[in-house]
């Protein structure tokens, strides 16, 4: 169990509490980040995300009979229904906990009914994951409710199941794994293809992470994404005939990509160089962040941007003006665009005594130079999915 005296968990415990009129156990699962390694995950790379204090919370109990009764806190809204109807209602929030129970409903668990009240912090479209933080969190829960026996791991893979198969989002599963094996003040350097792990320190005593959002997406975000896909597929097949053991761009170097740059033409060639430099790129941040040299890890940062921005050309001009704002200020360690790309968030590391000055002079030059508002995240590095005890 975790410690958390947090106003979200107290407003879920005590809006349960007012539906139902019972006292109910209480789940938190994280949002997160990714520090370095962006378009790797479907390359079978490297990724290096981290779980945030920004959480979903579940406070449930079970019932006597097969009814469920969800009750969204945020939306005000409540879904009812019966375990034996998975279907898909107008309410398109239900979706991630229908997909829940349908999940373990496939793979053979016993569920008896049961009744929950479900909120949180993480905010929505900010590239945070607020919906691998929902399925984590029912999983969980019901996992400790009904005794069912769901490693972490296990979690991780029905969470992915649920994006995949009953929303209908082609997700990979980084952002299960890091809500669920979050560890505080630490990053995870996630092998995609094995699923091997291993934790980085990432201490947060003198700087702070703060997400800009954008607060734009741009419509090529999924068109541009599936082409970027099949562009790395394209880069394989070539090496792949000069060198039969790339089964995909984590089993190239940027030294083949070099060699063979005529042959996979300039666009394909900028794609694979830079996912052949960023997988690179994840090691090296983890060597970095072992010596206590943020500051080196802050210029990795930058590397990755730079490379999104020219190479992979993901960014947009709203993105790159937010990274290109902090190039200057020597409180700021680095700055990259998070996520599919197009819009969403940029992450920035920073000495935690300038952070005010910091969002200030970036709501002012952003507003005056696009007319948007521009909302601030600050973020620290925190557990993973648990049950809470409320102080």
């Amino acid at each position: 169990m975790i410690d958390n005296t947090c106003s979200n968990a107290d407003r879920v415990h005590d809006k349960f509490k007012e539906l139902f009129g019972e006292t109910p156990r209480l789940f938190r699962s994280p949002g997160r980040i990714n520090l370095i390694g962006e378009h790797t995950d479907y390359n079978q790379g490297f990724v290096l995300p981290a779980s945030l204090d920004k959480a979903v919370f579940f406070a449930i109990t079970p019932r006597t009979d097969n009814r469920v009764i969800l009750h969204a806190v945020d939306l005000d809204e409540t879904y009812e229904f019966t375990l034996d109807d998975f279907s898909k209602p107008e309410q398109t929030w239900t979706y991630y906990q229908l997909g829940v129970l349908d999940q373990l409903q496939k793979h053979g668990y016993q569920l008896g009914g049961f009744q929950t009240a479900f909120g949180g912090d993480i905010p929505l479209g900010a590239g945070m994951s607020s919906s691998a933080a929902l399925e984590c969190c029912l999983f969980f829960a019901l996992n400790e409710l009904f005794g069912l026996g769901l490693d972490r791991l296990t979690i991780v893979k029905l969470g992915q199941k649920v994006e995949n198969q009953y929303v209908g989002v082609q997700s990979g599963i980084m952002d299960q794994f890091a809500s669920v094996f979050g560890k505080e003040e630490s990053v995870i350097r996630l092998d995609c293809r094995s699923l091997e792990y291993e934790y980085f320190p990432f201490p947060m005593h003198e700087y702070l992470l703060v997400l800009c959002d954008t607060s734009v997406k741009h419509s090529l975000a999924s068109s541009e994404y599936n082409t970027r896909r099949q562009e790395c597929e394209k880069g394989v097949s070539i090496l792949q005939k000069y060198h039969p053991d790339v089964q995909s761009l984590r089993d190239a170097t940027p030294a083949m990509v070099e060699e063979h740059r005529e042959e996979l033409g300039p666009v394909v060639y900028r794609r694979c160089k830079y996912v052949t430099e960023e997988i690179e790129r994840v090691q090296v941040a983890c060597e970095l962040l072992l010596r206590g040299d943020l500051a080196g890890f802050g210029k990795k940062m930058y590397e990755t941007h730079e490379g999104l921005q020219h190479e992979y050309e993901v960014s947009c001009e709203e993105l790159d003006f937010l990274v290109d704002q902090t190039r200057d200020n020597p409180d700021v360690l680095g700055a990259r665009m998070m996520g599919g790309g197009f819009g969403g968030c940029t992450l920035n590391l920073i000495k935690n005594t300038a952070v005010d000055t910091f969002e200030k002079q970036m709501k002012a030059a952003y507003q005056q130079a696009f007319n948007i508002e521009l909302p601030c995240y600050r973020v620290r590095i925190m557990d993973g999915t648990a049950e809470v005890h409320r102080i």
